[in-house]
This record gives C-alpha cells, structure tokens and sequence, in this order.
C-alpha cells in the first residue's frame, strides 16, 4: 500500500515527497521490522521504540513515525515526526485493514466491574432477534456464530480485555469480513490510557460501575475515572449505572445522548420488585417510560440485575420489543467464572460457588449476594490477591471478607513475580483476628481443605480467578482449572 493511501484513509497529514513510498506492514515490534515496514516508535512503561529508530532503518524500515528524532540517521527513511503515536498506531491499523471499525456497529461496555457479562448478555439478546453478533473481551474473541478468532495472534491464555491495536484492528477486519453487524467489546481503562480503540466511533457506550482497581496503573481514583470517561467522548450514546457515584459524576462530565439505569427508581430503566431465589436465579420487573415488562434470569446476585438491566436498556433504545428482551434474558444460562455454581453429578449437602471477583467492590457484592440467596449453613470464602497489581486494595479485601464470610481461606491468586506469602501478609493487615481463617498459601491444597472440611449447607466461594485456567507464579504459567480441583475433591472426601 502507498504511504499517501495509507495516511489518507486514516485521515492523517502526510508530506508530498512521501506519497508514493510503499509500505509492506506496519510493526512496533523492532524484531519484526522488515524491508518496506512502517516503524512506529511507541514509548512504553519500560522501553522506549525510540531508542530503536536507527536499527529500524538498518533492518530496511521505510518510514518512521514518532514523536522526537533524537539524532541524525541516514538510509532514506522516511521521518514522520506526530504528537501521540500510539493514537495514530490505532488509525493506521484501522486504515490497513480497510476501515472495519467504521464498516461495524461496535457498542463499548467500560467499568471495574460487570464488563464480560455485560457483553455476554448482550450478545444473546441481539442474537435472539437474528442479529449477526461478535464480542471481543476477556473470555475471548469470537465472530458470528461464535467463531473463535485465536488464529489471528490472539493468544487465549492472555487473559487481555481489549487487545493491542495490531490484533485488535485485524480482528474487526475479520469480524467484518464474516457479516457481523454489532460487536459487543468490552474497552478497559488501560485501554483507553494507551488509545488502542482512537479509531473507533461507538456505536453506544457502557458504564457498568467504578470501584478501586488499577491504581498501580493509574495512580489514583480520579486518574481511572479520566480513562473511563475518555470513552463516552468517543460513543453516539452512553448508557450510564446511575446508581453508582462515579456514575453520576460521568453524566455531569459529558455531553453525548444519555441513558440511565437503576435500581433505586432515578433512571430511565428501572428494576423494581427484585427478588431473589434460592438456586442462583432472581427475578426483576424492568420499567421504562411506556411500559414495563417481567424479567426472569437463571443468575443470581444484585450484579445480575444490573448487567441485564444495562444490556436491555440498549436493545430497547434499539427497538427491540420488551417481550422478546425478557424471553431473551430468560434463557441466558450465566456466564463462565461470574457467580458460577459448580455441578456434581449427585448432592453433597453444600455448594460451591466460583466468580472472578478481585476488588473489594466485587467481594463485597459477590458476598452479599451469596448470603441473599442461602438460609442456613455458613459462606466458606476462599480468595487470594494478585501479584504486580494494586497493593492498596489487598488489606480493603481483606476487611471485607471478615465482615461478611464466616469463614475465611486466604491463599494465592496469581502471585506473578512477587512473593505470594508477602501478599498474603498485606491481606492480613484488614483480617479481623477475632474472626475464623485459616492461611493455605497452595490454592489447590487450600480448595481441597474449604472441601474437605464443608458443613451441610455451606456455600464454598472461590473468589478470583472465574473463568481463568491457570495460575500464574514466579516459575510461569501453569494449567490450573478449580472446578476440576473442586470434583475430585469431592469424589475423594464425600464419594457417593
């Protein structure tokens, strides 16, 4: 592709004497830097591709893009000095491929918590209606159909919300390419930190909740704040959890069509009469300005009733019945990892439960949700904290799980390069002495102890990891499926 078609399409400012360079790919990687590629110097959190513009052009780069030049090269590069390259690096990936982010109706759901399921939901109610449906987020990539995408350099054990913009671009491309019309995509503050959707125009925008998460990243609540917000100047319309603090403050900040949700009878979308059942289901009734409609769902916990309240609140706006919403709801199973009950093929006297939870928001109404849905026997939580992310929020998790369990199991959860009994000690700091635990720094020990040790009527939580398969230490990346470790545990301690 010619540079001047290139920049053209991306709506980017080129000089004449560069029109006609041709461009073979376009890398930040210096390793992939071939004959003809176009380098773009991106400054990251530990290297600079700056340092990289002479051996770019030494390995036959043909045009570079950056911010500074910091000396004198030579070899007939092309220099394109621009303000931000990683905004640009997202347009011109989206250029290359097409302009699939224009072609496409992509709604970003942004928020500490709620984002996958939010997508999930989604997903299935525009797919009831015979819309064709692609989501991109934390369980996956998938097209219409549920095609899996990891074949085009999404690796699935990444674990990545929204992927880079080399990925992220060529994956809308072939979502394009197979006939989807909507694109459910869950859009992380890092996310929009870094500019990896700048070339995206949304076709609507979610706001799920903000709580403490991330501050290693961005240092402060009113930081994260500004990354989420950055998206709904990016969107047609916001639909906003008015319920939620930071919610409010969004509604204030923006200036974009806006719709609120609530459970507290001060938004467009209302739940009312919630009620919860004992199986892990609940049941709401949804109001809107002309009417209202029942809403059944096989999930359970407050959460539940917020993710779907969102998720019907567009398909609403978007002209779709409140029958077929409803009926769509209804038939949502859950999602993997989010309040998830675990089967065993005969009764065991108690439950286990396993959710991704790992904030103190999340605990806290993961928590109070268990506890909402149970009448007897205790809530046995079993959580750890992750390594090389935000240390302020350990000892908050650690208050919350004492006030609101019984019992509590304190162990690992992707201790990554740290310590994991040093992260274990910053738990310790909220855990109320006074109060039942126990520390098992081996999760899987500590899965099969919470087991082995159920009462009739207990409720297990395993809080952390969700739909993760892997655990992750100072050795690596290790498979690592807690409801596996869960069955035969039980087939060990309580046989048939």
């Amino acid at each position: 592709m010619k540079l001047s078609a290139l920049f053209g399409k991306a709506e980017l400012e080129l000089s004449s004497e560069y029109e006609d360079i041709e461009i073979k790919n376009i890398v930040t990687d210096i390793e992939k830097v071939t004959n003809g590629s176009l380098y773009v110097c991106i400054k990251g959190l530990r290297f600079d591709g700056h340092e990289n513009i002479g051996n770019a052009i030494r390995r036959g780069a043909v045009v570079i893009v950056c911010e500074q030049v910091r000396d004198v090269f030579v070899g007939g590069a092309a220099i394109v000095k621009i303000e931000n390259t990683r905004s640009v690096l997202a347009r011109l990936y989206n250029a290359w491929y097409g302009d699939p982010a224009g072609k496409l109706r992509i709604v970003g759901v942004t928020g500490t918590n709620g984002k996958t399921s939010v997508c999930r939901i989604l997903a299935s109610v525009f797919e009831e209606v015979g819309y064709r449906c692609a989501s991109i987020g934390t369980l996956g990539c998938r097209s219409v159909g549920g095609r899996a995408l990891e074949n085009v350099g999404v690796d699935p054990l990444s674990n990545m919300t929204t992927p880079d913009p080399e990925v992220l671009y060529r994956l809308l491309y072939e979502i394009e390419k197979d006939g989807a019309e909507f694109v459910f995509m869950e859009v992380s503050s890092h996310a929009l930190a870094l500019c990896k959707c700048d070339a995206i125009k949304f076709e609507a925008a979610i706001f799920t909740n903000l709580t403490r998460d991330h501050l290693d990243f961005h240092l402060s609540m009113d930081e994260y704040f500004k990354a989420k917000k950055k998206l709904f100047s990016m969107c047609k319309t916001a639909i906003i959890n008015a319920d939620d603090q930071w919610g409010q403050q969004l509604l204030n900040d923006i200036s974009v069509r806006a719709l609120t949700t609530s459970c507290e009878e001060n938004g467009d979308y209302i739940a009312k009469e919630i009620s919860f059942g004992e199986n892990g289901n609940c049941s709401y009734k949804l109001c809107f300005n002309n009417g209202s409609v029942p809403v059944e769902l096989n999930m359970g916990g407050s959460f539940a009733v917020n993710n779907t309240l969102q998720a019907a609140a567009f398909a609403l706006d978007c002209g779709i019945s409140a029958d077929t919403v409803s009926l769509a709801l209804s038939k949502i199973e859950g999602v993997s990892g989010r309040m998830e009950w675990v089967n065993v093929e005969y009764d065991t006297g108690f439950s286990v439960v396993i959710d991704y939870a790992h904030t103190p928001d999340a605990l806290e109404n993961l928590l109070i949700s268990v506890r909402s849905e149970k009448k007897d026997g205790n809530v046995v939580l079993l959580f750890g904290c992750g390594g090389d992310r935000d240390r302020g929020k350990r000892k908050l998790m650690g208050i919350v799980a004492s006030r609101l369990s019984d019992r509590v199991i304190i162990t690992s959860d992707n201790s990554r390069s740290e310590d994991r009994e040093a992260i274990i000690s910053d738990i310790l700091k909220g855990v109320d002495k006074e109060k039942t635990f126990v520390v098992i720094p081996d999760r899987k020990e500590a899965i099969e102890y919470a087991v082995k040790n159920a009462r009739r009527g207990d409720v297990i939580i395993l809080a952390g990891k969700g739909h993760e398969k892997y655990e992750i230490d100072q050795t690596g990346r290790h498979p690592f499926d807690e409801r596996e470790i869960v069955r035969n545990a039980i087939y060990r301690y309580f046989p048939r």
